[in-house]
């Protein structure tokens, strides 16, 4: 079967796209990496990594809630450039943290600007790719996610080791501001969505239909799992494992170029082979990591090689579960809808972050307590997600039947 090739217009938007994404997520993904780093110059305690990721992702839950009841009634390119300065201009703040609290701070002030950037970057791919093309397009933009591990996350670990973890902060900030700069000249007017007549369902609309509820479900599980394990990853090989702090770059780089390969091959599968399928796969591979990553970390697999994996199965089950998700809601209320997914992310990420800090300690060498148990958590929770996925799939697919079938016999 010949896959469906993005058109030059469709391309242009989703590099664009994609572009700001990466430095969104960027901003996200070097703070947790940094963590043995925080320790030394800052003073904070190893176990509390956690709790340092998840002030972000709850600030971005509650700004993503807020924003789904307003992101709807704006050209979708202005409100994208206001959230991404915001972003660059707290992403700075965090350069100039001088204890855990303030970094804290900082951190807080980004997520409030950061998920709802993501929830109005999803609507501008799903309001200009049609639904053949935009598992591929989407598999583009989640390719930023892979990205940022190959170049970002390396180059701000080595920032920080050659100066100091203030150095990813200003970089990151400066780069973000440049970015947005460019999708506010070269992104057009996205304003289809205001003209379409909205749907007359009341409060929270089509946020409380099955398919949704279950969507929003899966994505829960998904993230609540994921956030327990990875702000630990970095403090963890470090202190648990012995490995070197020098080789910390290559770890993610390695990790992120296996991640960058995979999720174009996942976009493309998720349009051949169904979202569920794909889904299922990248359970296989998240299952692997933990195991003998965290559970039982085995000495006969070199730590890079489980990190790839580890890397590669997110791709594997975020692309297909995000490229569902557009299917869920209708066009007037996508912004809305991706906006408390994104909230749903946010929740979850931070539930889990915090969950972790709170089971794990420290002993005085900074080795982490406990991640085996909080691993177990996640492996449940990962074997669990895939048969929320096929409901949501079985969800839709009797949805789109039934409106085929209202069609026929209107």
């Amino acid at each position: 079967m010949t896959q469906p090739n993005l058109s030059s217009r469709e391309r242009s938007i989703v590099l664009i796209v994609a572009a700001v994404q990466f430095v969104n997520i960027l901003d996200f993904m070097m703070v947790m990496p940094l963590g043995p780093d925080f320790a030394r110059e800052l003073g904070v305690p190893t176990s509390m990594m956690g709790a340092v990721g998840g002030t972000y992702t709850l600030a971005a839950a509650l700004s993503g809630v807020a924003g789904s009841f307003f992101l709807d009634r704006f050209e979708r390119r202005k409100v994208f450039t206001w959230l991404m300065t915001g972003l660059a201009l707290a992403t700075a703040l965090g350069g100039f943290a001088f204890n855990l609290a303030s970094l804290l701070a900082a951190r807080v002030l980004a997520g409030v600007f950061g998920g709802p950037a993501t929830s109005v970057a999803l609507a501008i791919v799903t309001d200009t790719v049609p639904t053949e093309r935009r598992g591929k397009a989407l598999g583009v933009v989640g390719s930023s996610f892979a990205v940022a591990s190959v170049l970002g996350v390396p180059a701000g670990l080595e920032l920080s080791r050659l100066f100091n973890f203030r150095a990813p902060f200003f970089a990151v900030a400066a780069l973000g501001l440049l970015v947005t700069l460019a999708a506010r000249v070269m992104l057009p007017e996205l304003r289809a969505h205001l003209e379409r007549p909205r749907e007359k369902t009341g409060r929270g609309g089509s946020l409380l239909s099955p398919s949704s509820l279950l969507c929003l479900g899966g994505m829960g599980i998904v993230m609540l799992g994921v956030f327990s394990i990875v702000p630990n990853i970095a403090t963890f090989v470090e202190f648990n494992l012995g490995y070197p702090r020098e080789l910390l770059g290559t770890l993610y780089l390695v990790g992120g170029i296996a991640s960058f390969i995979a999720v174009r091959l996942v976009g493309r599968a998720v349009d051949r082979f169904g979202a569920v399928s794909v889904f299922a796969f990248g359970t296989l591979l998240h299952a692997f990591a933990l195991v003998f990553g965290f559970i039982h970390p085995s000495q006969s697999l070199p730590i890079l090689f489980v990190f790839s994996v580890f890397m590669v199965s997110g791709s594997s089950r975020m692309v297909p579960l995000q490229t569902l998700s557009t299917r869920v809601p209708e066009p007037a209320a996508r912004a809305r809808f991706m906006s408390a997914q994104s909230a749903v992310q946010h929740f979850a990420s931070a539930a889990g972050a915090f969950m972790s800090s709170a089971f794990l300690a420290a002993d005085p060498r900074g080795r982490l307590i406990g991640l085996d148990y909080v691993a177990y958590v996640a492996l449940g929770l990962a074997l669990a997600a895939p048969v929320v996925v096929w409901f949501v799939d079985r969800s839709l697919a009797t949805r789109d039947a039934l409106t085929r079938l209202t069609s026929a016999t209107g």
